[in-house]
C-alpha cells in the first residue's frame, strides 16, 4: 500500500479520527480553551494515552495546513491508499453489490474530501483517483472530509481507463457525468456500478468517457450550465441510493 503522512486539522476530524481507531502520535490543543467538543476530544486522547501539547494560538497557525484548525490539530500515522481488491471485499463482506465513485482528474483537495464525506454516507465502497494531475490524500482533504476518509478507502491508480477495463471483465459496469448524457432518472443505476465524475473544467475526459457504458445528466434548470462536481457526486450517488432502496 502507499501513504502518505500528513496531520489532522479541525474538530470533527481530529474527533472522527479517535473514534474510528486510527493512532494519534501527539494532540495539539489551544492552550486554556476547554469547551465541549475539546473537552471530548481531550477525553478521548487520554483514553488512547496520546500525548497532548497544549500551545498558543500562534503556534497552531504555523502548524497549520488548512488555516481552519479550530484550536485542534493531531499528528497521525499515516493514510493508506487502499487497493480496488479492498473495496470489492468490502461490498462482498456487506453482502452488497459493488458502488465505487472514480474521479478523473479532480484537482481540489476540498472537492476530493467532500467527495469522500458524500461517499461514505451514500454507502459507496471506495474512491478511485489517478495518480497523476489529481489531488492526493491531505490535511485539507481529510478536515473537509469531515472524518470520513478514516472510513471510506481511497485507491490511486495509473490508469482509469485500464482499471475501468479490467472491472468491467468482473460484471461491474460505468456510468460517467455528462451534460450531453440521458437523464439520470431514465436510466438503470441498480447492480454492480462505477460512477466517473470530471474535474472542475472539463468534465470527463474523452479517453475515460470512452470506456463508460452510459453517460447520466443531472437535469438542470437555471441559468448556469454546470455544478460543482462534489454537488454533482451527491447528486448521481443519490439517485443511485434511491434506486437500490427501491430494488429491496
Amino acid at each position: 500500500m502507499d501513504e502518505q503522512n500528513l496531520t489532522i486539522e479541525g474538530r470533527n476530524a481530529v474527533l472522527e479520527a479517535f473514534r474510528s481507531g486510527k493512532t494519534i502520535d501527539k494532540l495539539f490543543l489551544l492552550d486554556g480553551c476547554m469547551d465541549g467538543p475539546i473537552k471530548t476530544i481531550h477525553r478521548e486522547a487520554k483514553k488512547h494515552d496520546t500525548v497532548i501539547s497544549y500551545v498558543k494560538k500562534e503556534r497552531l497557525d504555523q502548524m497549520s495546513e488548512t488555516g481552519k484548525h479550530q484550536g485542534v490539530i493531531a499528528y497521525a500515522a499515516a493514510y493508506h491508499y487502499a487497493t480496488i481488491e479492498d473495496m470489492l471485499q468490502k461490498a462482498k463482506d456487506a453482502g452488497e453489490d459493488p458502488f465505487l465513485i472514480f474521479l478523473d482528474n479532480v484537482e481540489d483537495p476540498h472537492n476530493l474530501g467532500a467527495i469522500i464525506r458524500t461517499a461514505n454516507l451514500a454507502g459507496a465502497h471506495g474512491v478511485v483517483i489517478p495518480k497523476r494531475r489529481a489531488a492526493g490524500l491531505t490535511a485539507t482533504v481529510a478536515k473537509a472530509s469531515a472524518g470520513a476518509l478514516n472510513y471510506t478507502p481511497v485507491a490511486k491508480v495509473t490508469n482509469l481507463s485500464q482499471t475501468i477495463e479490467a472491472l468491467k471483465t468482473q460484471g461491474m459496469w460505468f456510468v460517467c457525468a455528462d451534460m450531453d448524457g440521458n437523464s439520470m432518472y431514465d436510466l438503470n443505476l441498480k447492480g454492480p456500478i462505477g460512477v466517473v465524475m470530471g474535474n472542475e473544467g472539463s468534465g470527463v475526459s474523452d479517453l475515460v468517457k470512452k470506456h463508460c457504458d452510459f453517460m447520466a445528466a443531472i437535469p438542470m434548470h437555471g441559468d448556469i450550465d454546470s455544478l460543482n462536481v462534489s454537488v454533482a457526486t451527491g447528486i448521481l450517488a443519490y439517485e443511485i441510493v434511491r434506486q437500490r432502496l427501491q430494488a429491496k
